[in-house]
């Protein structure tokens, strides 16, 4: 697939999951006390050039230049985020980045973009001990919200990257033993198949309705079958089916959207559905690579 497509597609992909008002989410209208749209805006586009190296590199794979194991994933993703943090203080896009690397390497590896998901998995399944240490210091510049302390493969541990070291974790295996807390480390070990998946229900629902209409009615059939990891760090399990029984109410008719909306923001950021909206990303960017224009 042609570069600077995939490049453009995943790019306003981001940006349009950050703009369209879904639910809980920072959008154009709404803003947390210490997270805007502008930092979406600013961290998104200020990542391309390692977008552009990313596809590259998947092309190189593809020509025999590169084995998959020297795809350096980890260092894409570190410098990502430095680039992120570059422009603006906050940690937008640490998700978005996390997901879109491996998926910029398999598209510009692969025909097409049905492709891309088998290349993906077998990009993570030949990582190397090198990129989860690189992975886990974007992790550290990014700081995000919800890690948790204490675990095996600590993050903050001072020891951590030798005992990544002795025991041979690749992203692979640091996935299998990290996807029940996280959503991305499941799409990594699956071929994002729930990016995928509501990728396709875009397409659907496009046919005939506007982008924004389509990308919010999307959002909440996420929420309502999907519990967000990013809830569940930060507020707990119970909040985040609490969520997503809220959120079937507003598809039958029994909530409206600006009610689940207040209800979302009542605790600040906690309700944030932060990793479902990192899908939306991935899927907005795949409905664009598809041939999506705008229909109204």
């Amino acid at each position: 697939m042609e570069t600077w497509k995939i490049i453009k597609s995943l790019t306003l992909g981001a940006l349009l999951e950050a703009t369209i008002p879904k639910p809980g989410n920072v959008n154009r209208f709404r803003d947390f006390y210490d997270l805007t749209f502008y930092h979406f805006l600013f961290a998104d586009i200020w990542i391309v050039d390692i977008l552009y190296e990313a596809v590259r590199v998947g092309y190189l794979i593809r020509r025999g230049k590169l084995n998959p194991n020297e795809a350096r994933i980890g260092e894409l993703i570190k410098r990502a985020v430095q680039n992120s943090r570059q422009v603006q203080n906050h940690n937008p896009n640490f998700g978005i980045i996390t997901l879109q690397i491996p998926l910029a390497i398999a598209l510009g590896y692969s025909r097409d973009i049905k492709e891309a998901r088998e290349v993906v998995k077998r990009l993570i399944d030949e990582s190397t001990v090198n990129d989860t240490i690189e992975f886990y210091k974007a992790i550290r510049i990014a700081n995000p919200k919800g890690i948790p302390s204490g675990v095996k493969y600590d993050v903050y541990n001072e020891k951590v990257f030798d005992e990544l070291f002795r025991d041979k974790i690749n992203l692979k295996r640091l996935a299998e033993i990290s996807c029940e807390r996280e959503l991305i480390f499941k799409e990594w070990l699956n071929g994002y198949e729930l990016s995928y998946k509501t990728f396709l229900r875009l397409l659907e629902l496009t046919k005939e309705s506007s982008l924004e209409e389509a990308t919010i009615r999307t959002f909440l059939e996420l929420l309502s079958e999907n519990m967000d990891t990013l809830i569940i760090r930060k507020a707990g399990e119970e909040e985040a089916k609490l969520v997503k029984e809220k959120a079937k109410e507003v598809l039958k008719g029994k909530l409206e959207l600006e009610e689940f909306d207040k209800f979302l923001r009542e605790k600040g950021d906690l309700r944030n559905p932060g990793s479902l909206a990192d899908i939306m990303a991935i899927a907005l960017g795949l409905l664009l690579l598809k041939g999506y224009t705008l229909n109204l």
